[in-house]
């Protein structure tokens, strides 16, 4: 009767709370009192209320009792069916009021106001940095534990982040789904896109504070730098010798291996390095890009070029 007639006795003396049910205000004092007397005898995490108990209880068994008519989601949790079954309406019900984004679940509004406010409560133990949501928290934790849970099952190479496992799968099906719109070019990755785009635009946003150069890639003010530091990270592990980028290296390992992965179509011949098959292509097209401004004098080689010159300079001596 108390329910029909909106009649709620029963107060909290905390907070002033008050519900119309004692066992509701019972439950109620726990959020103040930390008590949890609901616990799992599986692996002992403990809840204030019975039903979170059972809902956790699910995450053991595997049971998912909750499903979506539309499509084959199942869910142990109702709530979890109710944000699901959004994603097939459209409906948005949560609203930030700073700037009128919308999403289906309230955490993720919870996510997004941390973008306005700033606040950062998930913080890492070991070096003390901190994000604004938790699974941020949980990969960043990997690189410190090394763990790598995503496993690409054609080659077995694994990652941190499923997001990199995605984009890895691409090198193995070939797919391209980042296209420029200003030539053909397409990649598996859209920052390699992003990279792309600043042979057209010119845009250069990386620089050296030492001597000023610049680059469109990160990668390569990374290399950049270690001409300055001297830093070779990449060492062969035949011969001791080191060199300050991975490509180098690549390079260098076929001296001692033999292979010649760059063939050229036309005779067969091959190479260990492909500037080696750019040059060699230019015996079959005849192409001569390396010209004299003295004489005209043109060749395929820029060694060449730089030979000939030295004909002009010694006879300016002379």
């Amino acid at each position: 009767m108390k329910t029909q007639t909106g009649e709620k006795p029963y107060s909290c003396e905390v907070c002033g709370y008050s519900c119309s049910v004692k066992s509701s205000l019972v439950k109620h004092m726990r959020t103040h009192t930390g008590e949890k007397p609901h616990s799992c005898e599986v692996c002992g995490y403990s809840f204030s209320v019975k039903s979170k108990l059972l809902e956790h209880i699910r995450t053991h068994t595997g049971e998912k009792p909750y499903s979506c008519e539309v499509c084959r989601y199942s869910c142990s949790v109702k709530s979890s069916l109710v944000d699901h079954m959004r994603t097939h309406t459209g409906e948005k019900p949560h609203s930030c009021e700073v700037c009128g984004y919308s999403c289906s679940v309230k955490s993720s509004l919870v996510r997004h106001m941390r973008t306005h406010t700033g606040e950062k409560p998930h913080s890492c133990k070991v070096c003390g940095y901190s994000f604004s949501d938790k699974s941020s928290l949980v990969k960043h934790m990997r690189s410190h534990t090394g763990e790598k849970p995503y496993s690409c099952e054609v080659c077995g190479y694994s990652f941190s982040v499923k997001s990199k496992l995605l984009e890895h799968i691409r090198t193995h099906t070939g797919e391209k789904p980042y296209s420029c719109e200003v030539c053909r070019y397409s990649c598996s990755v859209k920052s390699s896109l992003v990279d792309h785009m600043r042979t057209h635009t010119g845009e250069k946003p990386h620089s050296c504070e030492v001597c000023g150069y610049s680059c469109s890639v990160k990668s390569s003010l990374v290399r950049h730098m270690r001409t300055h530091t001297g830093e070779k990270p990449h060492s062969c592990k035949v011969c001791g010798y080191s060199f300050s980028d991975k490509s180098s290296l690549v390079k260098h390992r076929t001296t001692h291996t033999g292979e010649k992965p760059h063939s050229c179509e036309v005779c067969g011949y091959s190479f260990s390095v492909k500037s080696r098959l750019v040059i060699h292509m230019r015996t079959h097209t005849g192409e001569k890009p390396y010209s004299c401004e003295v004489c005209g004098y043109s060749c395929s080689v820029k060694s060449n070029l730089v030979k000939h010159m030295r004909t002009h300079f010694r006879n300016w001596k002379k």
